[in-house]
């Protein structure tokens, strides 16, 4: 199988956790994960809700909602199976991934079909052979595969089974192998009323699949703590800024604009709002620009302690994930950054900003601060991002 030379995930991610991929789309898979939560708090204490209040040292928010996963186990489908493969590759960005993922693992399990893997560089996954008697994944196209019985199908990010159902299914049946390649018509991360049977699949593929490469989880890790060491005088918090220069330019956001909601936030105006809202001077700032740019001047001007990758990446990483010719390594590390920061500020909207807010909201780190010029407020509560203060993430129908 050629892989698509875009595969963001190459040398990146483990696969260590896609070995309940397979028994999911075929069998139940979820006591392990139901068992692991036993011990989760179904109740939210007024510590844990505390509000934003002004501490001398930022608007921080105290503690966090002890969240469980509140998927429920679906019924079990143990009839007929397909003999059926489905094919997937993995592209843009890592804010793509999990929802590529999702799907991939939705439309199999809707068919009963046997999901082949991406090609992952630099993993070692290891398929586990499920009570049916079958491989239940495969990481390297299976000799049943051929051009020839091997139909592409796009698949429209967060597929309904109505969709598969009209869809896919009737290619699927006349083809026995197929290959999906995601699309996403809008960026939507809202969570629906309507039910499916294929949600609780959905949120396991989405939350419970992927990790890092142990060498990478290193990096971030060894970044999160030296940000948490220049952070002492606010008890190690900080907070991480998505801005880049480059999507500034493209979008235009490098002047101010009018006021109001807006795609994206200047530097300037990014300190205007930190400094509005309360953060004071020593607050160390996290940059998802990767090398400084003299536009950022005027953060480090107000406040001193802001920082890019290339400011703060150990010295022996950076030839490999700094200067590297890719530039996904940078996506990758920026993005489990923001995801544990203890304040997200999301200067660009986007995917990047909605799958952000989604791993935040499953760990329950849902301080998400979403920049605005609308005069007269300067609470922090004011700009809690509305994936947070309504709920209405999709997160939110997994994490409860």
């Amino acid at each position: 199988m050629t892989v698509d030379p875009r595969q963001v995930l190459a040398g990146v991610l483990t696969v260590t956790m896609f070995v309940m991929l397979g028994n999911m789309i075929k069998r139940d898979h979820f006591d392990s994960v139901e068992a692991n939560q036993s011990g989760a708090s179904s109740e939210t204490t007024d510590h844990a809700v505390a509000a934003l209040h002004g501490a001398s040292h930022g608007p921080w928010k105290e503690g966090g909602l002890d969240l469980k996963r509140c998927w429920t186990k679906p019924a079990s489908e143990e009839g007929q199976q397909s003999e059926g493969f489905v094919t997937f590759s993995l592209t843009n960005g890592p804010e793509y991934h999990v929802l590529q993922i999702a799907d991939a693992v939705v439309v199999a399990r809707y068919l009963g079909a046997t999901l082949v893997l991406p090609d992952i560089r630099g993993s070692k996954p290891v398929c586990k052979k499920p009570g049916w008697g079958g491989q239940s994944c495969y990481t390297h196209q299976p000799a049943e595969i051929s051009a020839r019985n091997l139909a592409v199908v796009r698949v429209p990010n967060r597929v309904t089974e109505k969709h598969i159902a009209e869809n896919i299914e009737p290619i699927f049946s006349r083809k026995g192998n197929i290959r999906l390649a995601t699309y996403f018509p809008s960026v939507n991360m809202k969570k629906t009323e309507q039910k499916s049977s294929m949600d609780s699949v959905a949120c396991l593929a989405m939350f419970g699949t992927v990790e890092l490469q142990p060498e990478v989880h290193e990096v971030v890790d060894s970044i999160i703590e030296r940000l948490k060491t220049l952070s002492r005088k606010s008890d190690g918090r900080f907070v991480a800024v998505d801005l880049r220069v480059e999507m500034l330019e493209k979008k235009g956001c490098q002047e101010s604009g009018a006021a109001g909601a807006k795609s994206c936030y200047s530097p300037e105006e990014i300190v205007l709002f930190l400094r509005k809202i309360g953060f004071e001077k020593d607050t160390t700032v996290y940059l998802t620009q990767s090398r400084w740019d003299s536009s950022l001047d005027v953060l480090k001007d107000f406040f001193p302690k802001t920082y890019t990758k290339e400011s703060i990446m150990p010295v022996d990483k950076k030839g490999k994930y700094l200067n590297s010719e890719s530039s996904e390594f940078e996506k990758v590390i920026d993005f489990y950054i923001c995801s544990q920061s203890d304040v997200f500020v999301p200067a660009i909207s986007g995917l990047f900003y909605a799958n952000v807010a989604g791993k935040r909201i499953a760990s329950g780190r849902t301080q998400i601060l979403v920049p605005a010029t609308v005069p007269g407020s300067a609470s922090a509560a004011d700009f809690s991002s509305h994936y947070v203060s309504k709920k209405n993430h999709l997160a939110y129908s997994c994490f409860c």
